[in-house]
């Protein structure tokens, strides 16, 4: 059976799968979850701190062993919030953010969801949202690219980034109707299709790395719509591309990581769970029923 398979990995990977395909307690769910930070993938990038706090030998470069990177991925492998780890390399960042002249979109999204995940007490938060609002295209995407009142067609790696921020956010600004307005984005586009020709828009979108840093891929896009529990049949195409990865033996691949250096590979080529439960999380939600299977 695929869930066995999937509960003799990772903490990282056994407790999204206690908590999204077996229907275990909260309890069960917790105590696997707090094992992130003392086992496997997330204690070992825990134990890479640097003794100031953050991680690798910058706040954003060299990707990806920055402290901007390492506290994404201890987010999707699962961290806790409030981990004092983490709240270290928070403050690494605030630092870090003190010297921008000014915010560049990506990097503010990406900052946003990090502070709002781990639950930083940051002074400035709220405005750094704002700015997120204000940074929105008229098509209800974002791009890094625009400056000031330079409106442009929305990037889907920018627009990926801010929607994540904003459903990460729980703070006095109203996102929601941003965040309407972005999924619409992204709908209007079946989630990855290019609004001039309706193929593919970005050729690698449709390959799953374990972390897909700031990129966009179809599987980061369904995590999204699925969190925000936004079903909508103009999804169905990407729900294709999903279902067209899966192996014979109902297993998805591990796919190579984006260039740079690495801290270290969580998974050997071959199957993975990683992206197995990922995509079967999915798969669930989408199908509304059914038990994991083989």
């Amino acid at each position: 059976m695929v869930e066995q398979w999937l509960l003799e990995g990772d903490p990282a990977v056994r407790w999204r799968v206690l908590r999204d395909l077996t229907g275990a307690s909260p309890g069960e769910v917790e105590r696997e979850q707090r094992r992130v930070a003392a086992e496997g993938w997330g204690a070992r990038l825990l134990a890479a701190q640097n003794d100031d706090g953050g991680w690798g030998e910058g706040v954003y470069s060299p990707k990806w062993t920055s402290t901007t990177y390492t506290l994404l991925r201890l987010i999707w492998l699962g961290l806790e919030p409030g981990h004092p780890a983490a709240l270290r390399g928070c403050e690494q960042l605030w630092e870090w953010r003190a010297r921008w002249r000014s915010p560049e979109t990506c990097i503010a999204s990406i900052l946003v969801r990090i502070t709002s995940h781990f639950r930083f007490c940051a002074a400035g938060l709220d405005d750094l949202v704002t700015h997120l609002l204000k940074r929105q295209q008229t098509d209800g995407g974002w791009n890094c690219r625009s400056r000031d009142t330079a409106d442009l067609h929305g990037s889907f790696h920018t627009t990926i980034l801010a929607l994540e921020a904003l459903s990460a956010y729980d703070g006095p600004v109203d996102t929601s109707e941003a965040a309407k307005r972005g999924r619409a984005f992204f709908l209007r586009h079946k989630l990855y299709q290019s609004h001039r020709t309706g193929e593919v828009a970005i050729a690698a979108s449709v390959r799953f790395p374990a972390f897909p840093e700031w990129h966009f891929d179809v599987l980061r896009g369904l995590e999204h719509f699925r969190l925000a529990q936004v079903r909508d049949d103009r999804l169905g195409d990407a729900i294709g591309i999903l279902r067209g990865a899966r192996k014979r033996n109902g297993r998805w691949s591990t796919y190579s990581p984006y260039a740079g250096k690495q801290w270290f590979a969580i998974e050997p080529p071959g199957d993975s769970r990683w992206n197995t439960a990922r995509a079967l999380t999915v798969l669930k939600w989408w199908d509304g029923s059914g038990p994991v299977s083989a």
